[in-house]
């Protein structure tokens, strides 16, 4: 299913306003973006297999690892990525939902939670 890019944007917006005030005001110094599809660069920089994909990509310094010297660096960066969230949904509320999947699990590595403890987390 594919979606016009404003959509998305508002999919994405919709989840990233939607996340639980104690988590939302300790969002700082991060910026979301959406791009249509990962890079090579994206894809290897996590090791992603061949023939698979990213829904999204959380690319900076985890909360838990910032020192009291972590300043004046340019914004941790989360991308949402488009092309792949549609090839997987076939409905509206599938993208919204995988969206918001996606979106709290990049959050979860900004606050330095790993794909490891999400998944003893139950998160996927």
């Amino acid at each position: 299913m594919r979606l016009a890019d404003e959509r998305f944007e508002e999919l994405v917006a919709e989840a990233v306003d939607g996340l639980p005030a104690a988590f939302a005001k300790r969002l700082q110094n991060v910026e979301v973006t959406i791009e249509r599809w990962p890079s090579r660069r994206q894809l290897r920089a996590v090791d992603t297999p061949h023939g698979h994909t990213l829904l999204g990509l959380y690319e900076g310094v985890p909360l838990i690892e910032r020192t009291s010297g972590y300043g004046m660096v340019l914004p941790d960066k989360i991308t949402i990525f488009q092309g792949p969230i549609e090839e997987m949904c076939s409905t509206d509320d599938d993208i919204r939902s995988q969206v918001r999947h996606t979106v709290v699990h990049e959050i979860a590595h900004f606050f330095g939670i790993s794909d490891d403890q999400l998944r003893k987390m139950g998160a996927y």
